[in-house]
């Protein structure tokens, strides 16, 4: 038998018997074990599940007394789009017998992180999410996306064109659907569509100010949709 075929059947016989380990797309294994440990909510409890990206999961790094003695629940995940935050919606939000969720997302699809995405597209996922927690019995609050005016990462995509077009989508869908809309990108604009550079790290992220500027307007949010 010629070396080639050898070779392809040794190739052939590796792929049968290897066990094969799926790629964690949505990253669900990020907080399997925090979930698991997650104790239920207590009497009168009323759970709140923050739902994100970077921006999300830095507030809790950047400020973490913001969520200290609060049933804030932070399930932010960096360089998340909101296809991938939609499969993992059940397992980090419904599951958790939250109250309520803020979604914060669509500013790495606009970045094509996870591929090319259109502006519909994000905004189906934002609905879907929005559905099936309004399907059980969740409070919506749907956040903008905030204003960046290039990424570092993948300059010359237009995100101080695409942002302010998405989030009047955003905005459209929530006034229609009886949900909460939290415009943080008026507060956070430098007028250009772009952030206040005294309130981001890198035109993206943001500094202490900045979510300091945003933890008053979710809390009022939140007990807005709680009331």
């Amino acid at each position: 038998m010629k070396r080639t075929h050898l070779l392809s059947l040794f190739l052939l016989f590796s792929l049968l018997t290897t066990p094969i380990t799926a790629q964690d797309w949505p990253d669900f294994g990020k907080f399997k074990e925090a979930n698991t440990k997650l104790a239920k909510p207590s009497d009168g409890e009323q759970r709140i599940v923050f739902m994100g990206n970077s921006i999300t999961i830095g507030w809790l790094q950047t400020h973490p007394e913001f969520f200290e003695g609060k049933p804030y629940i932070n399930r932010g995940i960096s360089g998340q789009t909101t296809p991938q935050m939609l499969v993992r919606f059940r397992a980090d939000v419904i599951d958790l017998e939250a109250s309520a969720v803020v979604i914060l997302a669509g500013t790495n699809d606009v970045a094509g992180n996870t591929g090319p995405s259109s502006l519909e597209m994000i905004l189906d996922n934002i609905k879907s999410m929005t559905e099936i927690a309004k399907a059980n019995g969740l409070k919506v609050i749907l956040c903008s996306v905030l204003p960046a005016f290039d990424y570092s990462w993948r300059p010359g995509l237009e995100p101080n064109i695409k942002i302010p077009k998405l989030n009047a989508m955003i905005k459209d869908y929530a006034e229609n659907n009886q949900v909460y809309y939290l415009d943080y990108f008026s507060a956070l604009d430098d007028g250009n569509n772009g952030m206040l550079p005294a309130l981001t790290t890198d035109g993206v992220h943001l500094t202490l100010e900045g979510y300091k500027v945003m933890e008053p307007m979710v809390e009022k949010a939140i007990n807005s949709v709680l009331k």
